[in-house]
């Protein structure tokens, strides 16, 4: 099953409804509780930073028997240093943004504790792709 969203950029109201949506679904599936949540919480994390940092994406999602693959692409201004931005705490975004309750430096580091797996691919003022699989207990 193949499921696509369009994260709108800028907008914080309507951050986070493609991974509530893809929660709702799981949810309908059957999934393991604990498959749905680090599902839920690696794509919004990935919306968040989408709005924040790259006026917002896209997001495909594809439910295998064994597997959750996310791809998340924006044409953002891309991630300068990936090693930098992996760390927990570290933070380009904006002081509205942090004032907001966003921007804390968590989103990939989260993203990554939430995934079996995760591949960023990205390049400045190209934007940036990064695909979660997360393995169906």
């Amino acid at each position: 099953m193949k499921f696509n969203y369009i994260v709108p950029g800028d907008d914080f109201s309507r951050a986070g409804n493609a991974s509530s949506e893809m929660k709702k679904t799981l949810q309908r599936l059957g999934l393991p509780q604990a498959v749905i949540k680090r599902t839920a919480v690696a794509m919004y994390e990935a919306e968040i930073n989408m709005v924040v940092h790259a006026g917002g994406g896209r997001a495909e999602i594809t439910i295998e028997p064994d597997l959750i693959t996310i791809i998340m692409k924006d044409d953002g201004p891309g991630i300068a240093d990936i090693e930098l931005a992996m760390q927990d705490g570290y933070s380009t975004a904006e002081d509205e943004v942090r004032e907001m309750g966003f921007g804390a430096g968590m989103g990939l580091p989260n993203m990554k504790r939430n995934t079996d797996e995760m591949l960023i691919e990205t390049e400045p003022g190209k934007g940036t792709t990064i695909t979660m699989k997360i393995r169906i207990l």
